[in-house]
């Protein structure tokens, strides 16, 4: 009887002992779910109904590095408040969404583009959406901000805005734009727009407007390509007024300091591979320091890299799968990245978060399982998930939690068996 007390006894503070650790290890779960470890690579939550296509738009909110937007293959924008960490439909469509964008000037502010239904607007950071008047039947695949107004590269030229909400064309209505940049926020305006080559062996085709989008000039720098992908512009250097310019084209990433007048290439030879660059980030303040990244173009040469000296050096951060297909970065000294990845072989789209503090990129796991990244899996492979799931981050908090479980069992049957004697 003694024993059976001793051995209820044990069992009940076995019990609150497990129970405690219980609580420990979701708390901990919770944490990490929000801080992402140094110069890392973490899978987030895939985005419900993804399916197995691409996830091309994908912007973080410039005053709040944990609350992300997303858009899938249906045509939902989906928001997430906790850097991935869970997903909220915010606003369901059906065309495919090409791109979206923060205001970097009103708070707030956010803009989505999509493949052939117009554009959507919201002003409380993605929590609710409305059609943006004017660009109803237009194919949006970019946005550029100035102080007083906002710009949208259609297939029908150049739309400008004051406010994300009202509309109206301002020019190059007979090309289709696919990438747009604002090289002077200050009026008068400076915009760049780029468009695909007129004819087969033409060269790329630029345009420039220097008041705010009342006219336009062609101009075709010297440069490699046959349609400019994408355009950003940086932050003003600490001497000089111009903005420094890249240009990603099919064919490369170049740059330009003197307002698109030469270029200076930034892919080839021992820099980055001339391939397709798809997305190009600058951080915060920093002229000197961005992202470029690419899906490679079905070469599987894509990839993602970040300098800290305008291009001079560039080091890869080498993510989990090559082909990038977007990218978002917060507003932070040292960011935190979000990037959709696309397997083109098994047409798996991964989300992705990179704290980059300057380190070498590391990760816990290898690339999520068709479960994780949205895809589906025989109902048989119920221990792989186990394993992929052990193998994420949250692998060192299970790790000591059986340690300590273990620990405890060790100790109760050394004290039942210390009884009995």
């Amino acid at each position: 009887m003694i024993i059976g007390r001793l051995v209820s006894l044990s069992g009940q503070r076995l019990l609150a002992t497990l129970a405690a650790l219980w609580v420990v290890a979701l708390t901990a779960t919770a944490v990490d779910a929000d801080v992402i470890p140094d110069s890392t690579w973490v899978a987030l939550r895939p985005l419900p109904n993804q399916g197995r296509t691409a996830v091309f738009a994908l912007a973080v909110d410039p005053s709040n590095n944990q609350a992300v937007i997303a858009g899938n293959a249906q045509g939902s924008l989906l928001r997430s408040p906790d850097g991935g960490a869970s997903w909220t439909t915010v606003h369901s469509g059906k065309a495919v969404l090409t791109t979206i964008a923060f205001s970097p000037f009103t708070a707030g502010l956010a803009l989505a583009g999509t493949r052939g239904a117009g554009a959507l607007v919201s002003k409380d950071g993605g929590v609710t959406w409305s059609a943006a008047a004017g660009l109803e039947g237009r194919a949006v695949r970019a946005f550029a901000f100035a102080l007083t107004l906002v710009a949208a590269a259609t297939d029908q030229g150049v739309y400008l805005s004051n406010d994300g909400v009202s509309w109206s064309a301002s020019g190059l209505a007979n090309r289709s734009v696919n990438s747009l940049a604002v090289e002077a926020i200050h009026a008068p305006v400076r915009l760049v727009a780029g468009s695909d080559s007129p004819a087969a062996g033409a060269a790329l085709a630029l345009y420039q407007s220097v008041d705010a989008g009342a006219t336009w000039t062609a101009f075709s720098p010297a440069i490699s390509g046959t349609f400019a992908v994408e355009l950003a512009a940086g932050p003003l250097p600490p001497t000089g007024g111009i903005r420094p310019l890249d240009v990603g084209t099919n064919g490369g990433l170049f740059q330009s300091t003197d307002n698109g007048a030469s270029f200076t290439p930034l892919s080839g030879g021992a820099l980055l591979p001339s391939t397709d660059y798809t997305q190009v980030k600058f951080v915060t303040d920093h002229y000197d320091r961005f992202y470029a990244a690419s899906d490679g173009g079905g070469s599987g040469s894509g990839g993602l890299w970040r300098t800290t000296d305008a291009g001079q050096t560039f080091l890869s951060l080498a993510p989990p799968v090559s082909s990038i297909t977007a990218l978002a970065v917060s507003n932070d000294e040292s960011p935190l990245l979000y990037v959709a990845t696309f397997d083109p072989s098994s047409h798996v789209a991964v989300l992705w978060a990179y704290h980059d503090t300057g380190g070498v990129p590391q990760r816990f796991a290898t690339t999520p399982s068709p479960v994780a990244s949205g895809g589906r899996v025989s109902s048989g492979t119920s221990g792989a998930h186990f394993f992929d799931f052990l193998s994420t981050s949250q692998a060192p908090y299970i790790g000591l939690g059986i340690g300590a479980v273990l620990l405890i069992l060790a100790a109760f049957v050394a004290q039942i068996r210390g009884r009995r004697r």
